[in-house]
């Protein structure tokens, strides 16, 4: 009498299991692998890269590109693109400057001088509206996101030179006397001796990493990336959720132009002129997927310290401004690359894997001859 066994799942062997982790190490942890590849390289051509004032001083500028990283993060893991937050920083940091230097109210013959956290308030709204704006474009009239914000770029950017009239607010220290102290505290503070951008940049990383991991909205993201028909099918409400995320990131590129006018205490409307790209590039070489549905915050965070060390180690060890571009493209080629070569390697591992397990489960469902 022949007998049959139940089907039963057959596991990588523990062999197949090692060979699998060992040979995509290197490609998942390849932005941490690239910093570290970067401080030693730049360690040993400059005797000042590795002091304690410099690498703070880094870390600020990687603060910069960091807090716009956050942003484009949200909105590549749905599967869109923004290109309008270099403007956004710019506008801010103008809107700012007119606030600052106060408000001139014609209709009432008065000038308004705000207080300063009605003026950091006032320029994230802006950088939230045209976020806003993008979302609308891009959710209620089927704009396809690089064109949605390539337009709002060029809007923001012309709205920041008719405010200004192409010149720059300079002096934005404020008036105490107006009760307007100005807000120097995020370019220059120091609280614990760390510059305040570097705190903000914590902040910021830290709200949306729970955001991401710990909410149904970061549940969303993922599948709205993954696939926004079976996401909809799903019960996921992908034009809200994509909204949110063009919010969000205007709101952090409208920060990150807040504290870059505190800095240098001037708004200038050209301010933050391809910063969109540096933020794209650290989003890409964490390890984030343009087609959307994969990246991690800190993965993001990584890749903004690859771009920011890398910029300011080639700046110190004499490296062109010519040069700088060129080597800034191919790290981002490079990094794209390898992210297609690590998702190839994946996919043809587990077509592997399961042919091996098809076979193992035939095998043992042989019946057996009495």
């Amino acid at each position: 009498m022949a007998t049959t066994t139940a089907p039963r799942t057959v596991r990588p062997s523990p062999a197949e299991e090692t060979k699998r982790t060992v040979g995509e190490f290197l490609l998942d942890q390849r932005a941490f692998v690239a910093l570290i590849v970067l401080v030693i390289i730049f360690s040993f051509l400059s005797d000042a890269f590795l002091t304690p004032t410099n690498l703070i001083t880094m870390t600020k500028h990687v603060a910069y590109n960091g807090i716009l990283a956050m942003g484009m993060l949200l909105v590549i893991i749905t599967g869109g693109i923004d290109l309008s937050i270099g403007s956004i920083v710019g506008l801010s940091g103008i809107v700012a400057g007119v606030l600052l230097q106060g408000w001139d109210l014609s209709l009432f013959d008065a000038t308004a001088y705000p207080a300063v956290w009605v003026v950091i308030i006032a320029a994230l709204a802006v950088g939230a509206l045209v976020g806003l704006l993008n979302g609308i474009l891009i959710t209620r009239f089927n704009v396809a996101p690089f064109i949605a914000t390539l337009g709002t770029l060029y809007i923001a950017r012309g709205a920041a030179l008719l405010i200004s009239d192409g010149s720059t607010f300079p002096r934005l220290q404020g008036d105490p006397s107006l009760g307007n102290t100005g807000f120097n505290f995020l370019g220059t503070g120091r609280p614990l001796g760390i510059p305040t951008a570097i705190w903000i940049m914590v902040l910021f990383a830290v709200v949306i990493a729970v955001l991401v991991t710990r909410t149904p909205f970061g549940r969303w993201l993922y599948a709205t990336g993954g696939n926004e028909r079976a996401a909809q099918l799903g019960g996921v409400p992908v034009r809200s959720v994509k909204v949110r995320v063009y919010v969000i990131s205007g709101i952090c590129a409208a920060m990150a132009g807040l504290i870059i006018a505190s800095e240098l205490t001037s708004a200038a409307p050209q301010t933050g002129t391809t910063f969109e790209l540096n933020a794209i590039a650290a989003v890409v070489i964490g390890g984030a997927s343009l087609s959307g549905g994969r990246g991690t915050v800190k993965g993001a965070l990584i890749g903004a310290f690859v771009i920011g060390f890398l910029s300011d180690g080639l700046v110190m060890v004499g490296v062109s401004s010519f040069w700088q571009t060129v080597i800034k493209g191919l790290v981002i080629v490079l990094a794209v690359m390898l992210d297609q070569g690590q998702q190839r390697l994946k996919n043809a591992r587990a077509a592997a894997v399961a042919a091996q397990s098809v076979k193992r489960e035939l095998a043992a469902q042989q019946p057996s001859a009495q």
